[in-house]
């Protein structure tokens, strides 16, 4: 039975509703919309111009309408008369079928008629700095190794508490907190779910970790590299496919190697032979190529891949296998689109499944100190152009991913790349001035 929201605003105290949608860049675009005024927007959807954000539209197309879907609602801990509620995008009476979440929800059902339910849990990492971006917000935190920095995480347990105890309330069973490898970097954990319920917890909290960093006069950045020398933020999946029911791992074995079922290792396969394209969708930023790409940070170690290779529980791998049924893509950045995270990886290990792939061969050395030693194994992009080009030649993933999607994305994306090198930096004079 469909969740009344005017009953869920009656029941809650509620006076008003955001209903969002995520746009191609990851943008999150709302409506405040008086509780008054649910039933009718529940049944027709707030409307909006969708060329104002970024989708692939013109100024001439009809009423984008965000139709809130009642299952996502959430009730703001830190704000408790207003709602959020994830819409899904309508022109004309039909699916927008560029719009991510919907991107998403096509990938869910292609899953669900393969008998398979795709379960996630993500690690969106950030950095609190001065409300003005410029500089770190703890001034103290200087460590050379500052990971899991007790002193550091205590400076910040306003901000880190506030936004756990939420988590708590909201029943998303967080279980962990961390400071991270970056001067000024955090982490936090909750606990793993179906794969649109994941994209909607992630959407939801970067929203709510700006608000409570922005309530406490810090700034949140999900950017994935903001402090130059510094580790960035990754947004590392770890990924596990469950029976239609989503009570059995479809994909354990713990009589095969590393306890992956032979599917499991064809999903994973599908991962590996899409992961160069992928790249594109889970490092979305000129900025991306700067942490997968990256020199030794003050730390010792970037934490983030530029290879293609998989391993058993060892973190210097783009995947790793850390326990049965399950396994960590450690690509993605905190720039990517939480509803195309999802999306993608369905779409790539779905395909893996249909062509038996297999993932190659499992290396289990550091990457970091022996890469060197791995030959032929595929290298990452080197900058988001590379990406994009390498997303528009295979031609498997956007047909998978929706032909109308990959072709918005591309378009935009190539536009943002074009503005990127319009642009004239510092770096230009400084090395060409005198020539």
């Amino acid at each position: 039975m469909t969740l009344s929201l005017e009953k869920f605003a009656t029941d809650n105290g509620i006076k008003y509703f955001m209903i969002s949608f995520t746009d191609l860049f990851g943008g999150q675009r709302a409506k405040l919309v008086p509780a008054q005024a649910i039933a009718e927007m529940q049944e027709d959807g707030a409307g909006f111009a969708g060329f104002a954000t970024y989708l692939d539209m013109t100024p001439a197309f009809p009423d984008m309408l965000a139709v809130p879907d009642p299952s996502s609602v959430i009730q703001l801990p830190w704000k408790p008369e207003v709602a959020w509620v994830a819409g899904n995008c309508v022109m004309d009476g039909k699916l927008v079928n560029q719009a991510p979440r919907n991107v998403l929800i096509n990938q869910v059902e292609k899953a669900k008629a393969a008998g398979l339910r795709v379960k996630t849990g993500i690690e969106a990492e950030f950095f609190l700095l001065t409300q003005d971006g410029s500089e770190l917000s703890d001034e103290y935190d200087t460590a050379a190794k500052p990971c899991y920095d007790q002193q550091a995480v205590m400076r910040r347990y306003d901000v880190i508490a506030e936004i756990c105890d939420y988590m708590l309330k909201l029943g998303w069973g967080p279980y962990q907190n961390d400071h991270e490898d970056a001067n000024g970097q955090f982490e936090m954990n909750f606990e793993f779910d179906d794969v649109l319920k994941t994209a909607d917890k992630h959407s939801f909290f970067k929203f709510m970790t700006k608000s409570i960093a922005e309530k406490h006069g810090m700034r949140a950045t999900f950017m994935p590299k903001p402090v130059e020398g510094l580790t960035g933020n990754g947004c590392h999946a770890h990924i596990s496919v469950w029976d239609k029911s989503g009570k059995v791992n479809a994909f354990a074995d713990n009589k095969n190697e590393l306890g992956l079922s032979d599917k499991g290792y064809n999903f994973l396969g599908g991962i590996m032979k899409h992961a160069t394209a992928m790249a594109a969708i889970t490092n979305p930023t000129v900025n991306s190529y700067k942490r997968i790409n990256a020199p030794r940070t003050t730390s010792g170690a970037t934490w983030a891949p530029n290879t293609v290779t998989w391993t058993g529980n060892n973190r210097t791998h783009m995947v790793r296998v850390p326990g049965p049924g399950r396994f960590e893509l450690r690509l993605p950045d905190g720039a990517t689109n939480p509803y195309l995270l999802q999306a993608v990886i369905i779409a790539a290990g779905i395909h893996g499944l249909e062509i038996n792939a297999d993932p190659g061969k499992r290396y289990d050395i550091d990457m970091y100190a022996e890469g060197y030693k791995v030959k032929g194994a595929p290298k990452l992009p080197l900058n988001l152009l590379d990406a994009l080009r390498i997303f528009d030649k295979d031609k498997a993933l956007k047909e998978s991913l929706g032909v109308e999607f990959s072709n918005a994305f591309l378009k935009l994306k190539h536009e943002e790349w074009t503005s990127f090198c319009s642009h004239f930096s510092s770096w230009e004079k400084e090395n060409t001035l005198d020539i």
